[in-house]
């Protein structure tokens, strides 16, 4: 069976403006040459530190942002080559959960009209499917009913995720771009929230594409991981693979940073490589 998403040659610039005489910077490169695959019903996760071009990675992939080289494909189609009427389409299977849902949610906007808003811009369903259909994926991320007419000021971190998962369930997706989605919540909340994610995989048989700077996380819930730096994937293979016996220095250095209860050794950062900040503590591992 073909991957259901397909990365070839990505690279992403940015312009760093003129120098105080007047002259143009070189641009950025933030992500160089990147190639990856999805398999349907598979998470791969996608981790480095913060700039690593991660979060670059994913936009691109759903062309949120241009690529200035390189093509995505999903399931067979490439998406470059699409007007914007048939991305629009085609973005009815794959969307995105943020980050940050106090900033993804509009705050003018009720949880019955957030979560509706993806099936009138993707769906044909009638005002009273609709409802049942925002009334049954709000039961299925634990909110309840009399949530239906409040802000999203009006609710927890935790719970505002849940309402974003529920809004990129919405118009049925086959992938989900997952950018740091449990990063701003507490640890117990990010337990629920990564359990719930693995609940819908295993209902929905969705792909995940889960961007994260915390190891123990990714290991948690991928069934691969791309371990990047400086815009670059150096590494891939499984979790035992990428964990157990790292290859790419980087990596290495990656794994052993992450804490432990008694450190035994302080290892020494690779030269050339930015190090790392504190880890999240590991979440335990749930049996798939």
């Amino acid at each position: 069976m073909s991957p259901l998403l397909v990365a070839n040659g990505l690279h992403k610039s940015y312009p760093q403006g003129r120098s105080l005489w007047g002259r143009a910077r070189p641009a950025q490169s933030v992500v160089r040459d990147v190639s990856f695959h999805v398999d349907r019903g598979e998470t791969l996760g996608i981790v480095g530190e913060t700039g690593a071009g991660k979060s670059t990675v994913g936009r691109m992939v759903l062309r949120l942002v241009e690529a200035d080289s390189g093509h995505v494909s999903f399931d067979g189609t490439d998406l470059s080559t699409l007007s914007p009427a048939s991305l629009r389409r085609m973005r009815q299977r794959m969307t995105m959960i943020f980050q940050d849902p106090f900033n993804s949610l509009d705050p003018r906007m009720t949880l019955r009209a957030a979560v509706r808003e993806p099936l009138t811009l993707h769906t044909s369903l009638g005002g009273a499917e609709k409802e049942a259909r925002v009334r049954e994926l709000l039961e299925r991320v634990g909110m309840r009913q009399d949530h239906l007419d409040r802000y999203p000021r009006e609710f927890s971190g935790g719970q505002l995720q849940r309402i974003a998962i529920a809004r990129a369930l919405a118009a049925d997706p086959d992938f989900i771009v997952c950018d740091e989605p449990v990063a701003a919540l507490d640890l117990s909340i990010q337990a629920q929230v990564l359990n719930l994610l693995l609940d819908l995989q295993q209902e929905r048989g969705l792909s995940y594409l889960f961007i994260s700077h915390d190891l123990s996380l990714v290991r948690f819930l991928a069934h691969r991981v791309a371990v990047m730096s400086q815009g670059v994937i150096v590494e891939q293979g499984t979790p035992e693979e990428v964990f157990t016996d790292p290859k790419h220095p980087y990596t290495r250095a990656l794994v052993s940073a992450i804490p432990t209860p008694r450190p035994t050794r302080v290892s020494r950062w690779p030269a050339g490589f930015p190090a790392p900040g504190p880890s999240r503590p590991a979440t335990e591992r749930r049996s798939r």
